[in-house]
């Protein structure tokens, strides 16, 4: 799939409008369609040293100025770059379209030539290229590499500790460890170290964070161009070999193939799919597959990776890859718990999670299910499966347990956020749900049945209902912890009806199914909770204070209208009526691949009230997944 924007040289709405490349190992590169940076995570090299993490931030952009022979005019300055509250040059003037797909793709208008310029991702290198086509008279072609060689999360300022090493046609740039290697095919270049101050990311100002980075070049690459003149830049952390275009491209345009047989939606999600599906090591040194959560920021996630793979490998008949996943995880069970996440820079595991292991035995058996594996699933998923339900019924970390006397699964305490909705900053828990959480419940009384511990599940499925309804007209309590019943509408609830085996009747379901459509759902996904509530807030913008107490307190999520629509459909015997229904809420979410936020991918989260903005990370898995898993089951 390729995605085109006709910028017609207009500023507004493109400085919104985002692109992702990834290339199977955690590395990216990004920015806006008009190559202005407006993040610290924009780039055009984010490189992964640790595979899919460390990842460092290595080329941040080029400047591009265009002079003609004989010309006594201004030369034409391409890039365009905030400083302080100013746009500085303003080579979004001479943009005419934008594209993305296996490469991204720019077309400026100068003069009487067009500029073709392309970035072209290296697939599971370091390494990216760029390719200047160039039709038109006579022309100096001056290309400013600007580096920062920086920890992806942090933020450069100028000092003396960088430093670069030219050759005629090449160049180095150092700050140890790191270093980034630029190579031309053509041309010189010209050794003028400098660092440009006070680049300014307006997304980062924004949200409350530091916003102002200093960047460094080395000096510049200079080619005269005639018409019909390619010119190639490559950089790479790594030491630059060679680098061939074309078995590049072929590469990825084999990695992203998608069924030519699907229909339009389901193409588009299949193929944003892929961007999240990378390499990451086994315990025991072999190779293995995990699930970035999301770009630019998330690592893998192991409540991101069980909740996305049955849409992002399962859907896709991509069981290899499904058992990598899964092998991965079941080796780091740690007394009957997966881990929440690795460390982005050690690799290391957390376990700070209570719903990822449930979601691990859940995405085992559909696994199991779908590919038939019966002997990956007995050696390896099994017995992790039976090592969660045993830490989960005897006790294990943070409070996790099963309640002796209603054999209910409690957790955490005040100071613990252990479900999804872990918003917490300066020791504030914004969404509080110690004790004994719903969907945890759900996942419980599920798991248990998958597992055929029929009798302990007979119990659950009567002390869930005593303990988690409400009534036709609110649905299901979200927490209750002693003598406190949190009755809060919020889609936590849902998990209770949208999961293969339910405990609740068939009336409480379908009564279920409509508190949550008549309270939460949005065009693009389930708000956190209902606008009633003295405690929804609609916008997400500001300090991470700020940003943390609206995180899961209305704010809209995309991933849960999977469960929703399973939920719907499934209470309505999969009429057609209720397909077609779910098809028209999953087209905004889908239609809006096509111009909003990151090009291709669905964004983390959106503003619960119109215009309903994507904010947060701009292409995250689980939304992908569950949008992909839906389209395809309801036919869009």
């Amino acid at each position: 799939m390729s995605y085109t924007i006709d910028t017609n040289g207009w500023l507004d709405p493109h400085l919104t409008q985002e692109w992702l490349l990834t290339n199977g190992i955690g590395s990216f590169a990004s920015s806006t369609i008009l190559s202005c940076n407006t993040r610290r995570y924009h780039g055009l090299l984010c490189a992964a040293t640790n595979p899919p993490v460390g990842r460092i931030m290595a080329l941040n952009r080029v400047a591009e100025i265009v002079t003609f022979d004989g010309d006594y005019e201004p030369p034409m300055e391409l890039s365009i770059n905030q400083f302080g509250t100013h746009l500085h040059p303003r080579g979004d003037r001479y943009l005419q379209k934008f594209s993305t797909g296996d490469v991204a793709r720019w077309e400026y208008h100068l003069r009487d030539g067009v500029l073709i310029k392309e970035l072209l991702l290296g697939w599971k290198k370091n390494t990216i290229a760029i390719r200047y086509t160039w039709t038109g008279p006579k022309m100096e072609l001056q290309i400013l590499p600007f580096v920062s060689l920086r920890d992806f999360h942090a933020l450069r300022r100028a000092s003396n500790t960088m430093y670069a090493k030219s050759g005629e046609r090449s160049v180095s740039v150092y700050d140890n460890p790191y270093a980034i290697n630029l190579q031309a095919d053509g041309g010189a270049f010209t050794f003028q170290p400098d660092w440009w101050y006070g680049h300014t990311y307006s997304v980062d100002q924004e949200r409350g964070q530091d916003h102002v980075e200093d960047l460094y070049t080395p000096g510049r690459f200079t080619i005269t161009c005639e018409t019909g003149t390619i010119f190639t830049l490559v950089a790479s952390i790594d030491p630059i070999e060679s680098f061939d275009w074309n078995a590049e491209l072929a590469t990825r345009a084999k990695v992203f193939a998608v069924d030519p047989a699907a229909t339009p939606a389901v193409q588009k999600l299949l193929r944003a799919a892929k961007d999240f599906v990378v390499a990451r090591k086994q315990p025991d040194g072999g190779e293995g597959q995990t699930i970035l959560a999301g770009y630019p920021w998330f690592a893998d996630w192991g409540r991101d990776t069980m909740i996305s793979l049955p849409g992002l490998l399962l859907t896709t008949r991509r069981f290899d890859e499904a058992r990598q996943v899964l092998g991965v995880f079941a080796r780091y069970v740690s007394e009957g718990m997966i881990p929440n996440v690795f460390d982005d820079y050690s690799s290391e595991p957390h376990y700070n999670t209570v719903d990822a292991s449930l979601w691990f035995i859940h995405a085992a058996y559909e696994y199991l299910k779908a590919s038939g594996d019966q002997k990956s699933f007995d050696a390896v998923l099994l017995p992790a499966c039976k090592q969660i339900i045993a830490g989960y019924r005897d006790g294990t970390r943070f409070h996790i347990g099963m309640d002796p006397a209603d054999v209910l699964i409690t957790q955490g305490d005040a100071n613990t956020q252990l479900t999804w909705m872990d918003a917490k900053c300066n020791g504030i828990a914004f969404t509080p749900r110690q004790g004994k959480a719903v969907e945890i419940n759900a996942l419980w009384y599920h798991t248990l049945r998958l597992l055929g511990e029929n009798a302990l599940a007979d119990r659950v499925q009567k002390s869930f209902v005593e303990t988690f309804w409400v009534s036709p007209f609110r649905g299901l309590a979200d927490v209750v912890d002693g003598d406190r019943k949190d009755t809060a509408i919020r889609p936590n609830q849902i998990f209770a009806v949208s999961l293969p085996n339910s405990p609740l009747s068939r009336e409480q379901q379908s009564a279920v199914v409509e508190v949550v459509r008549r309270e939460l759902l949005t065009p693009f996904g389930l708000r956190t909770l209902n606008r009633a509530d003295r405690n929804y807030h609609a916008r997400y913008s500001g300090p991470q204070m700020q940003r943390d107490a609206t995180y899961h307190n209305g704010i809209v999520w995309p991933w849960l209208l999977g469960a929703f629509l399973e939920a719907y459909v499934n209470v309505n015997d999969n009429s057609e009526d209720s397909l077609a229904q779910a098809r028209e809420w999953l087209t905004p979410l889908v239609k809006g691949m096509d111009n909003t936020a990151c090009l291709g991918s669905i964004s983390e989260i959106y503003e619960a009230d119109p215009p309903q903005r994507p904010v947060g990370c701009f292409a995250q898995a689980w939304s992908v997944a569950e949008a992909l898993r839906l389209a395809v089951k309801v036919g869009l």
